[in-house]
């Protein structure tokens, strides 16, 4: 009985956010480590669903660069970056578009249907609600350099999303976008989440990290900061305490923010049911960033 009522303690702490949060958009960004752990994935797509039946809009923006890696290794290709872009010619596009926009969301999708969703990919090869435009980098002697079909996301099909999630399904986009002529571009998945989230005016934009989220100083486990503004975060990164892989997550986590998105989260993928905590807790498991 004391378990029972433990239960509808949750509950009932949860309704208060399930009814704020009603018919709002909410961006999850799903990559990196936490795709090669199918239990992790697993609970993340039953917080999805879930999330979806309490009557959230969310989205599932995803990269996979450690399997595009593999699948290139397995392809006698060496992966090249420049400026922390993957360099991005015809035959190393057509493993992104294989594996990114086909492999894992057919996946991800053959799973949210195990478990009782509805969910259809809507962006990679074919139809794609993702436009974007090549990415103009300057090199150290001030000349653009060559990054072959990288692209940015700058513009959204707001319309395709719309409709699927009226139709109660969940929008699973992988991180490969169609220029206006159409032709494919490989997209940074931080990046597209964030601008996806800017121009649907999101709720919520989460990213599943391999951290618990943002720490004051990454030495001690206990200085996990729940609660950040933007000038806070400028702050950690001017001084270092932001580094490394989290700095693009903050960035465009506070582009977002500038435009209008409500909240964005870091929280850890390999929590289970972390999204579920972070969103419908009133103490949350992650760090959230505002204005």
């Amino acid at each position: 009985m004391d378990d029972a009522i433990r239960k509808a303690g949750v509950l009932i702490e949860a309704m208060g956010w399930i009814r704020q949060f009603r018919d709002r958009y909410v961006v999850i960004k799903l990559g990196g480590s936490a795709l090669e752990a199918p239990e992790s994935v697993n609970s993340l797509l039953t917080d999805v669903i879930f999330m979806e039946t309490v009557g959230m809009k969310p989205l599932l923006v995803h990269g996979g660069g450690k399997l595009i890696s593999q699948a290139m290794a397995a392809g006698g290709i060496e992966p090249r970056f420049v400026q922390g872009r993957r360099y991005t010619d015809e035959p190393t596009l057509e493993i992104v578009s294989r594996v990114l926009g086909e492999e894992i969301p057919a996946s991800l999708i053959g799973e949210i249907s195990r478990q009782g969703g509805q969910a259809v990919r809507l962006s990679g090869p074919g139809s794609n609600c993702l436009v974007a435009e090549p990415l103009r980098l300057e090199g150290d002697d001030g000349h653009e350099v060559d990054l072959g079909r990288v692209g940015h996301v700058v513009e959204v099909d707001t319309g395709m999303i719309e409709s699927a999630c009226a139709e109660g399904r969940i929008p699973v986009l992988p991180s490969v976008a169609r220029g206006r002529d159409g032709e494919l571009f490989n997209v940074n998945a931080d990046t597209a989440a964030a601008a996806v989230a800017r121009i649907l005016g999101a709720e919520k934009l989460v990213f599943l990290s391999d951290v618990p989220g943002i720490y004051a100083d990454r030495d001690n486990p206990d200085s996990l900061l729940g609660h950040l503004d933007m000038a806070s975060c400028r702050g950690l990164i001017a001084d270092g305490s932001i580094d490394s892989g989290m700095v693009p997550k903050v960035d465009a986590a506070l582009e977002a923010l500038q435009a209008g998105v409500k909240k964005v989260h870091i929280v850890d993928g390999r929590m289970a049911h972390s999204v579920l905590l972070e969103i419908y807790s009133d103490t949350g498991v992650g760090t959230e960033i505002v204005l």
